[in-house]
């Protein structure tokens, strides 16, 4: 008998499917946003499509969130038709799926023309950049959420005020919250077992409510797709429990943002061993991570609107509160941008802490890891490291990030390194879709707004 785990080709996954008898499979792909849509396939359907793909309408590329269509695309929309789209379903990515005994879920992905603008697609081509310069890249993506006592209906009741967390006020690396809280522990940490995306690591955070998840270390397309299954089943399991997890970068103004830090390591593909790591050199920097941290660093302020993707994540960038406001680099220093994590062989990295937890994982890994592949293929030097409080010092302009979601996106769409990282219809595509973004926001009244200007203005 075969395990999920075990699948790995076309014929393993048609033998798993009829070892357990099922009638019907479960696929699903990623949008534009990372969140997962997809459908129950009947056995038949599946087969066919292992062996030909099958056709997936392209709207899922051209609609936000919320399902609304955007008005300012090119590759999608009104005038194509939305026509369907050849998608190819992925063997190896087979798995359990936590609470429905037996049954299985396969990650697929776009293919043909709309392969463009497929953020999965964009890991791997920048991945395929990285061992034609003969890397081999490895991540771990660490993610805060907030959990509620609440369900999609009482939200709503409430109109998404005075919300319930399930434990008061803050409480950091707390063994009483998660001894109180063991049951909801046990099940994150075994559907995280089952579903092949172990958790290293997971405590309560500052604040009420929150945890923190630490994903295990994998190949960089494996690390992506744990991370962005990990946050629509965790998801599930909360709603399942009747409760809600929510990775929106800021929920309120009194407590800090959600993270989505991305841990990066290269290895020489021929000797399996870090490219990162040179003993001889201070904090064991190799010359190759010090051009990796350029990189990440200069490209930053073009490439954060693949990292902060929505208009929630400019309320978490803030000093103060944990996320960076400048792109910097330290050694061992959360106040920076990029935090270089001396080690050995094995372990020595860097961590992207500018991510928050609303970013698609796919495109936040590809945008770390692309960025730190141009700065080797371009021999950069980053600036001199931060030392203490980044948030205090002064640092050069061109540091400095975008402070809205459209200026993101206008720095997305001029950057000649993103295109050529990506691709001139993903850019123009994904920078589009960031403006749209942004326009529905300015569509809205707030409450702020209400309270502030109402009466006396």
């Amino acid at each position: 008998m075969l395990n999920a785990k075990d699948v790995r080709t076309i014929e393993d996954a048609k033998n798993i499917v009829a070892e357990r008898n099922l009638s019907h499979v479960k696929v699903g792909l990623f949008d534009i946003d990372g969140i997962m849509r997809g459908k129950y396939m009947s056995k038949e359907k599946f087969f066919s499509s292992l062996d030909n793909g099958f056709a997936f309408c392209d709207v899922v590329l051209g609609w936000d969130s919320k399902d609304q269509l955007y008005d300012n695309g090119k590759m999608t929309g009104w005038d194509t038709g939305y026509p369907d789209a050849p998608v190819r379903i992925l063997p190896h990515t087979c798995r359990d799926i936590y609470d429905e005994p037996g049954q299985l879920i396969f990650i697929a992905e776009f293919t043909g023309t709309a392969a463009a603008a497929c953020p999965r697609g964009m890991l791997r081509k920048v991945i395929e950049k990285g061992q034609a310069m003969g890397f081999e890249a490895f991540a771990a993506l660490e993610y805060e959420f907030f959990m509620f006592d609440e369900t999609p209906e009482s939200i709503r009741e409430k109109g998404f005020r005075n919300l319930k967390p399930i434990s008061p006020d803050f409480f950091g690396y707390s063994v009483i919250r998660n001894s109180v809280h063991a049951e909801l522990y046990h099940k994150i940490m075994g559907m995280s077992e089952l579903m092949d995306f172990p958790i290293e690591g997971l405590h309560t955070e500052t604040g009420p409510g929150v945890l923190e998840a630490a994903i295990a270390v994998d190949g960089a397309e494996n690390a992506a797709d744990k991370a962005a299954l990990f946050k629509t089943f965790m998801k599930v399991l909360a709603q399942r429990n009747n409760m809600m997890a929510t990775f929106m970068a800021k929920w309120s103004g009194e407590y800090p943002g959600q993270s989505g830090h991305i841990h990066l390591s290269l290895k020489h593909a021929k000797t399996g061993k870090s490219a990162f790591y040179d003993p001889a050199n201070k904090h064991s920097i190799s010359k190759i991570q010090r051009h990796f941290i350029a990189g990440q660093q200069r490209l930053m302020p073009e490439l954060l609107a693949m990292f902060a993707p929505t208009i929630n994540s400019y309320s978490r960038l803030i000093p103060g509160f944990w996320a960076p406001t400048d792109a910097t680099w330290g050694v061992e220093n959360r106040t920076t941008a990029l935090r270089v994590i001396p080690g050995s062989d094995k372990s020595q990295r860097v961590e992207y802490r500018l991510g928050s937890a609303d970013a698609n994982p796919h495109l936040a890994l590809a945008a770390a890891l692309g960025a730190g592949l141009y700065g080797i293929e371009h021999q950069m030097e980053p600036d001199e490291e931060v030392i203490g409080n980044a948030y205090e010092q002064n640092h050069a302009a061109e540091l400095a990030l975008p402070r809205t979601l459209w200026d993101a996106a206008q720095k997305l769409k001029t950057s000649t390194a993103a295109r050529s990282l990506f691709g001139d219809t993903f850019v123009e595509h994904f920078a589009a879709t960031r403006e749209w973004e942004e326009r529905e926001f300015r569509r809205h009244i707030t409450d702020w707004e209400m309270e502030r200007y109402f009466e006396i203005i």
